[in-house]
């Protein structure tokens, strides 16, 4: 197990991609009334295993759907062919199966922390009880069979969401992603492929999927984020002990007067302060007895879910008011300058 310093690993995720045997894949697709077909027999698999809500998205509002991307529910390019597809998340939030996307199934299970191996176990035990009711495309020789080839063998994509501001401000981060690169990973930023990172936060996953075991891709992966972690405690040192420290000092502080002061508080602005305010508490500027509450706090703010929490749809200024008093508000109770 790899020992994390704080607030590094943010998160784990584990994403399985499958296909109905017999059935072309989502993009082959001849009609609608067969993705729909697809749609209603994955659902009655699915849901002899655990009660998951199912969301048509050609049913939901753009409200709702854009609620489900920001949080990591399902992905942008499930939104391309609304008529073709659906979701299934359980009522924890943590586990959802994209439907059409893709692939036939993208089964995905969301845990906090390190914590690839448990999060496998709880997605691999469902995907099991799932193939029973439905055959997956399957090949002795080539294993699950996918609609893209870097999918192909095992199906599995395990990644790893990581915090790593004295990498990126120390300037290592490319020669970061190059090694990791070489190591067969990929690095990408928070929302997965095509996404820039945002916050310092990086997500590492496996790329390779074809000749290896579940196994060694999460002992990779595993290994690989366990040599961030310590690369990134030691540029820590660095940057508390370098001359920039003070700059970066008055960064941070200058990000919780912000938050706790502003009238005004964009998400955009939000993401970068929060970020600040997470690396004043890792480096001992601040005080925070609960640095994950800092993350949940960045995902609890997002245009969508502050929709949610007023019970309607705000106006963009009117957004960033109800974001600034409820932030200031949190932000008080949970941090203290040192």
């Amino acid at each position: 197990m790899v020992e994390d310093i704080l607030g590094t690993v943010v998160s784990s995720r584990i994403r399985l991609a499958r296909n109905l045997n017999g059935l072309p894949f989502p993009a082959r697709l001849k009609s609608d009334a067969q993705a729909k077909e697809i749609i209603r027999s994955v659902s009655a698999a699915v849901n002899k295993v655990d009660e998951f809500r199912l969301y048509y998205m050609d049913g939901i509002s753009e409200d709702e759907a854009l609620n489900l991307v920001e949080n990591r529910l399902i992905s942008p390019a499930l939104l391309q062919k609304p008529s073709r597809s659906a979701a299934l998340i359980n009522e924890k939030g943590d586990i959802s199966i994209m439907i059409n996307e893709e692939d036939h199934l993208r089964e995905q299970c969301i845990s906090g922390g390190l914590s690839l191996r448990s999060a496998y176990e709880r997605m691999s035990e469902k995907d099991s009880l799932i193939a029973r009711s439905i055959p997956f495309a399957y090949d002795e020789q080539l294993g699950y069979l996918t609609a893209c080839p870097t999918n192909l063998g095992t199906g599995l994509r395990a990644s790893v969401m990581m915090f790593l501001p004295a990498l990126e401000l120390g300037n290592i981060m490319s020669d970061v992603i190059k090694s990791v690169t070489r190591l067969g990973l990929t690095v990408r930023g928070a929302y997965g492929e095509g996404t820039r990172a945002k916050g310092y936060i990086y997500q590492i996953s496996n790329e390779v999927t074809l000749g290896v075991t579940e196994e060694k891709i999460l002992g990779q992966v595993e290994n690989v984020v366990g040599k961030i972690v310590e690369m990134e405690a030691e540029e820590r040192r660095q940057l508390k002990s370098s001359e920039a420290s003070v700059d970066i000092k008055d960064r941070c502080l200058r990000a919780y007067g912000l938050l706790t002061n502003c009238a005004l508080l964009t998400h955009g602005e939000l993401d970068d302060l929060c970020a600040d305010l997470k690396l004043g508490v890792c480096l001992g500027y601040l005080n925070c007895e609960n640095i994950e509450a800092i993350d949940e706090l960045t995902f609890k703010m997002k245009p969508s879910n502050l929709n949610v929490r007023a019970g309607r749809i705000l106006e963009e200024r009117e957004r960033d008011i109800y974001c600034a008093h409820q932030v200031s508000q949190k932000i008080k109770n949970l941090v203290t300058k040192c």
